[in-house]
């Protein structure tokens, strides 16, 4: 059995490695052709809008699909449908036949297509690992993302790009191709057990019956609530990242990806270690410290005038994060009933996801207000030691729950 689901897991991390490399390639290359077509600051912030666009409005649907086809298929066509999209920008670039309003068309198409392929790879990891073994499953999974976007995706799409502007969109679209092959290796059905035996209902109530879901178990409702506040919370700083380093910090433009890389080898080491600090203390003891070291780094760049230091702390920052981030899958994994895995991931990813975009706006004007960037690292970092202290007392009732996984701890009312 152990043999098997390694297997399995081995052929869903292979293919989310290389679909996170597809995407890490993507954010860059996209941005940089748009101030190719155009240099309206307006129509190149837009884009970035556009790419998360969908998952506000498709993030819920696509968690109801989910619980109601087979998962390693729905993955398949979504890669398969990135794959085509990401290739006809490629023709378009390569015959200059490429318009702005073309490729906000591909960055909402490849969003789309993003919230269902994303999603699916997360609810599969419990029907690929055994339930001791979900915490590794998961670290795995966080660093199979933050090496295919950060480490490789990056640099390749700009490197690529450089040499012939459609190139990183060909090699994006053979990734995300590749990606949906290596799945063909994972044999089985991945269909939710419950969903033949229960009649279809429609699209609307099932989405209704997720949200029910959420609201009536009161521990997962407290984890989206921890989860959406970290989010809103270190929003507020890491959207004036780049305004503290270049202008309070004095770094040059190529200097500021010091971050990045700190950023990356923080959130590796958060990865790695998270399964043994959670053997060691428990997933509360995890969750409720990750937060308060998210916050303590927060406060310490706030204060620091060291570039050096400043980018350590970064680092120690996105391993807490990623730690945290490890719990709260792997928590969601143990708890939530397979035949609901997706709509609840749709409710978690509109919430938490939907938070960044208002903590970066909030982050914006508190920086206007207070002056200076590093003071929104300060008031980051005290607002997430406060998470932190809110998410020890929100747990406290539910050490079986969290550390042991056992749904009975949590129950749903009625």
């Amino acid at each position: 059995m152990t043999g098997r689901t390694d297997h399995r897991l081995n052929w869903l991390l292979s293919s989310s490695t290389v679909s996170n490399l597809g995407d890490g390639i993507g954010k860059v290359a996209f941005p940089l052709l748009a101030v190719q077509v155009t240099k309206d600051p307006v129509l190149i912030a837009g884009l970035s809008a556009t790419q998360f666009v969908p998952w506000l409005l498709f993030a819920l649907v696509a968690g109801a699909i989910l619980d109601r086809i087979d998962r390693r298929t729905a993955m398949i066509v979504a890669n398969t449908a990135r794959a085509v999209v990401v290739g006809v920008v490629a023709v378009l670039v390569a015959t200059d036949s490429i318009s702005i309003w073309l490729i906000y068309l591909a960055a909402l198409l490849l969003g789309t297509a993003e919230t269902l392929a994303d999603s699916a790879a997360n609810v599969l990891i419990p029907a690929v690992v055994q339930r001791e073994r979900l915490e590794g499953a998961n670290s795995k999974m966080q660093a199979a993302e933050i090496v295919g976007q950060t480490f490789l995706g990056g640099p390749v799409g700009s490197l690529t790009f450089a040499v012939f502007h459609a190139f990183p969109f060909l090699l994006n679209s053979a990734g995300f191709a590749i990606a949906a092959a290596l799945l063909l290796g994972m044999a089985g059905s991945y269909r939710p057990q419950q969903e033949a035996e229960r009649p279809r209902t429609a699209l609307r109530t099932e989405l209704a019956q997720g949200l029910r879901w959420v609201r009536r178990n009161a521990l997962v409702l407290r984890l989206v609530l921890i989860a959406a506040a970290v989010s809103l919370v270190s929003e507020l700083a890491q959207a004036q990242l780049v305004l503290y380093a270049v202008v309070e910090l004095g770094l040059s433009p190529a200097a500021f990806g010091v971050f990045a890389f700190a950023g990356g080898i923080g959130g590796l080491a958060g990865a790695a270690v998270a399964p043994r600090l959670v053997r060691v203390a428990g997933r509360r003891a995890v969750l409720a410290a990750g937060i308060l070291l998210c916050g303590a780094a927060f406060l310490a760049m706030g204060l620091s005038g060291s570039a050096i230091l400043s980018s350590a702390l970064f680092g120690l920052f996105a391993a807490a994060v990623v730690a945290v981030n490890v719990v709260l899958a792997t928590v969601r994994h143990g708890l939530v009933p397979a035949e609901l895995l997706g709509r609840v991931l749709g409710v978690w990813r509109t919430l938490v996801w939907g938070a960044i975009p208002v903590g970066a706006l909030a982050g914006g004007v508190l920086t206007e207000l207070l002056g200076r960037p590093s003071a929104t690292f300060a008031v980051s970092g005290a607002l997430l030691l406060g998470t932190g202290g809110a998410a020890i007392l929100l747990l406290r009732r539910y050490r079986g729950a969290v550390d042991e996984l056992d749904p009975r701890a949590a129950p749903v009312s009625d």
